[in-house]
């Protein structure tokens, strides 16, 4: 009976050992496979905090690229317009009284028709202002085709506020001397100058 209860107290404790260090390596095992993922989720974690701040950096950088630029470009949209408002100012007052001048415009017109006629072969055309009709039909009429010794076939539109326009008589091609075209002449030419001073 006692060597019974020995071998059943031999084996009891060769199982209970047999047991505790399965059980102490399946324990050993869960840690290190508990410790590899979390050392995963917190290298995945920094990778997707490095993520997020690489991101948030490149945003910020392109968002404050663009409003540089928007800054530059409102500066410089800014800039033009006071540019072109004070080349306004500087030409169109003395421009659209130089082009109301009934003897300035004759003597433009005469000097243009000249010069054109010595170029073309054919009569010519001329497009003025609606608002000089009155003033300059008799002139073109009477005196510019004796002045160029060529026909000149003359026209009034209401598209032209100032100035005039002159072409052959086939309409093949025409140069303007328009209010707007003398405008954007001299305009270019003061540009530089403005720009200059208001801006060094």
């Amino acid at each position: 009976m006692d060597k019974l209860q020995e071998l059943t107290q031999k084996l009891y404790e060769e199982g209970l050992s047999k047991g505790k260090a399965e059980g102490e390596a399946i324990l050993e095992k869960a840690k290190a496979e508990a410790a590899e993922i979390i050392k995963k989720a917190r290298e995945e974690a920094e990778a997707i905090k490095a993520k997020a701040e690489k991101d948030a950096t490149d945003h910020r950088t392109k968002v404050e690229g663009d409003v540089k630029m928007a800054a530059v470009q409102a500066i410089q949209a800014t800039r033009g317009e006071i540019e072109n408002l004070i080349v306004a100012k500087a030409v169109d007052a003395p421009l659209k009284q130089a082009l109301a001048d009934q003897d300035f415009i004759k003597e433009i017109i005469a000097a243009v028709a000249r010069n054109f006629s010595a170029q073309e072969s054919c009569d010519i055309a001329l497009v003025l202002p609606e608002s000089l009709k009155k003033e300059l039909e008799p002139f073109l009429k009477d005196e510019l085709g004796k002045i160029v010794g060529k026909g000149v076939d003359a026209s009034f539109s209401k598209k032209i506020a100032g100035g005039f326009r002159i072409c052959p008589k086939d309409g093949s091609y025409f140069i303007s001397f328009t209010d707007e075209a003398w405008k954007e002449l001299i305009g270019e030419y003061l540009r530089p100058g403005t720009k200059k001073l208001l801006f060094g």
